[in-house]
């Protein structure tokens, strides 16, 4: 998307699959908040824009890409400020993003951090797909835009996972380096130094935020495997109801819930789904993925997360995951990450698996 492009999106709104694309609609209650933080009635710009003064949290209540950016330019006109989006980020609470939140702010490192978002960012905004890319050296959060996006929408999505993450972390954490799809405010770069703590780059393909690998591994004081893995269901489950099209979320969903009878087997979920078996390994393949990779990535995430939580035994996690017995689930485990499950127990201290 080109600049003029861009432009062209924030001072009309939305482009013609804006509608479809949405977003959780508990984000607009952290608009209202910066809003009123900034001594504007928030209600008065929501009426302005065409948007419910009142919203809930329900995941399933959403917000359309049109009435979002309507939202913001109404929001830059009455406050003059054109980095309100930056505003507004401080002001999302774990509570406005449903279970993801609460999922997010249990995890292990910040590497699980990145790896449940991208997961589950779907149940925050349809707006963009995010992807996390990964190597030696660095990890990057990628976020690729569906539809005509304004400025303020993206300011507030980059700044509030830096300021999430710093949350969990340290307060002086900062990325490598900082990718912003949209052109730099003729206004300057200056509020975004303040904000990220460098100055990022403008008029990228992409949105990203890019840290070093090396920083992403260290153990987080507020991990919490139990409340993580509630959450991922509700999560997951959410995902599913938001797009019953999304045939891996449904089987993913369903892999959870017969894991531990010991049957969650392909002949079992397509019952489940009211498919046949044929007609379920045809749609997945194409997905681009089979059953089978579905329920070892269940299982393998699954585990990393039981292995945390020091109250359940290697026998007991097994059967957790419908293993007949510990021999089999060390072997998958094995298979999965190189090591067996008492290894991996026991270092606790190195890189998440």
């Amino acid at each position: 998307m080109s600049p003029q492009e861009f432009a062209r999106a924030d001072r009309h709104g939305a482009g013609p699959a804006d509608e479809r694309r949405s977003v959780i609609a508990g984000y607009a209650i952290a608009i209202a908040r910066a809003l009123e933080h900034k001594g504007v009635d928030s209600r008065r710009v929501f009426r302005a824009a065409g948007v419910p003064e009142t919203i809930s949290n329900d995941p399933l209540e959403r917000l359309s890409g049109a009435k979002t950016a309507a939202l913001y330019r109404a929001c830059v006109d009455v406050t003059g400020d054109p980095y309100f989006g930056l505003a507004v980020a401080k002001f999302i609470h774990a509570s406005n993003i449903h279970a993801v939140g609460y999922a997010l702010l249990a995890s292990r490192t910040l590497l699980d951090f990145c790896q449940r978002l991208e997961r589950y960012f779907a149940v925050v905004s349809g707006s963009a797909m995010l992807r996390l890319e990964r190597d030696d050296a660095e990890v990057a959060l990628r976020f690729r835009h569906l539809t005509l996006i304004c400025s303020g929408n993206e300011d507030a999505c980059l700044a509030f996972v830096l300021h999430f993450m710093r949350l969990l972390y340290r307060s002086d954490f900062r990325p490598l380096r900082i990718e912003i799809h949209h052109p730099c405010p003729v206004e300057g770069p200056e509020p975004y130094e303040a904000s990220f703590g460098l100055r990022p780059s403008f008029d990228h393909p992409e949105s990203a935020l890019v840290f070093a690998a090396s920083a992403l591994t260290a153990p987080l004081a507020g991990a919490c495997p139990e409340l993580a893995q509630l959450n991922d269901r509700i999560a997951s489950e959410t995902l599913a109801r938001l797009d019953k099209g999304d045939l891996r979320a449904r089987v993913r969903e369903r892999i959870v819930e017969l894991m531990s009878s010991g049957d969650c087997s392909r002949r079992r979920v397509a019952r489940e789904l009211c498919m046949s078996e044929a007609a379920l390994n045809r749609k997945l393949a194409q997905r681009g993925t089979r059953f089978q990779d579905l329920l070892n990535e269940t299982r393998k995430e699954l585990a990393l997360g039981y292995l945390a939580q020091r109250s359940l035994s290697v026998t007991e996690i097994g059967f957790l995951l419908g293993f007949a017995d510990t021999s089999n689930f060390t072997r998958a485990f094995k298979r999965w990450t190189g090591r067996s499950p008492t290894q991996h127990r026991s270092d606790a201290s190195g890189p998440s698996a």
